[in-house]
């Protein structure tokens, strides 16, 4: 087997593999099933097998003993908290039981699955529980896992992530997650000397006279109660905060969570000290790409691909951690 190799499904747009390669691993097979993130992967990983095929339809078995590391970012809309955590019962879900036998097909020393922190807390802990055993592959793996925050690994964002890893008792290996060195990264460090960039969203003419009333680390409740109600309309008086609705970030802050698109009423995304939403170049830079990374699309594919990705640098230092991984004697 050629060492410090790796398979990723579900890949996207290469959030894990780009950060996996800078840690000085080799991809040997990228996979996803969505057509401009296939593609996406394709211009980024020149050198590498890029597939478009669906997971369920997939087969490892050629791999087996030639792969060092099995990688997925299953999605993760079945646990969300923004979704209905319907979780196994949706069929997204079910992935993970086509991540178990693609384990069982190409059999790696290690694997690695990323995905949002609702699912450890899914049904009161119990979905996670099944998991875990069911992921062990009746006791051939070690199971380890931990809840990462993005900004603790150098990227300017606030983004909560899961990490499970599985190691192979036989292998002896033993993992350690990388220690946070939180180096306070800020929207101003990420937008420093970048690109000009006119990709993006714009607001409409009534949202952005609102958004011109907001400082920066503010949102609606900014605007005078006359505003806040012909706004929110009946929403507010349904609790909570709601923080996220005409949210303007901050510069001396990092971002909130990127999502799919900055400009969905509830998850407002503007730039600090501009009247418009992040633009695809901040997005970018925000999840930590380099700036000669390429994205194939629609603008609205291109927010959706790296809103959906790991952070270039969090993927990074997960790779550091299992390219130093111990050894038990």
């Amino acid at each position: 087997m050629e060492t410090n190799t790796f398979i990723e499904v579900f890949a996207g747009c290469g959030g894990l593999s780009s950060g996996f390669v800078n840690a000085g691993f080799k991809p040997i097979l990228l996979v996803d099933n969505v057509k401009d993130c296939v593609k996406t992967l394709q211009l980024n990983h020149p050198k590498t097998s890029v597939k478009q095929i669906d997971v369920t339809k997939l087969h490892l078995d050629e791999y087996k003993g030639k792969v060092s590391i099995l990688a997925g970012g299953i999605p993760c809309q079945s646990w969300s908290f923004a979704g209905k955590k319907r979780g196994l019962e949706d069929k997204r879900g079910n992935l993970f039981m086509d991540f178990i036998r693609l384990i069982e097909e190409c059999e790696p020393p290690i694997f690695v699955i990323e995905n949002v922190h609702g699912l450890l807390t899914h049904n009161k802990g119990e979905t996670f529980k099944m998991l875990k055993d069911l992921l062990s592959i009746d006791g051939t793996y070690n199971i380890d896992y931990k809840l990462l925050n993005s900004n603790d690994y150098d990227v300017p964002q606030k983004r909560k992530r899961v990490f499970i890893i599985g190691t192979k008792k036989e292998e002896r290996l033993v993992y350690n997650f990388p220690e946070p060195f939180n180096p306070g990264t800020t929207l101003t460090d990420a937008f420093k000397d970048i690109p000009e960039c006119s990709e993006g969203f714009g607001y409409p003419e009534k949202k952005l006279k609102l958004f011109k009333k907001i400082p920066q680390g503010g949102c609606w409740i900014n605007l005078s109660k006359e505003e806040q109600k012909e706004y929110l309309g009946k929403s507010i008086d349904s609790g909570g905060g709601k923080r996220g609705i005409l949210r303007r970030l901050s510069m001396d802050e990092p971002s909130l969570t990127l999502l799919t698109t900055p400009s969905q009423k509830q998850t407002e995304r503007c730039h600090p000290v501009e009247d418009r939403p992040l633009n695809i170049q901040e997005y970018s830079r925000i999840q930590t790409f380099p700036d000669n990374y390429k994205f194939h699309g629609s603008t609205s594919s291109k927010y959706k691909q790296i809103g959906n990705a790991v952070p270039v640098n969090l993927a990074y230092h997960v790779g550091l951690s299992l390219m130093n991984i111990g050894y038990t004697v």
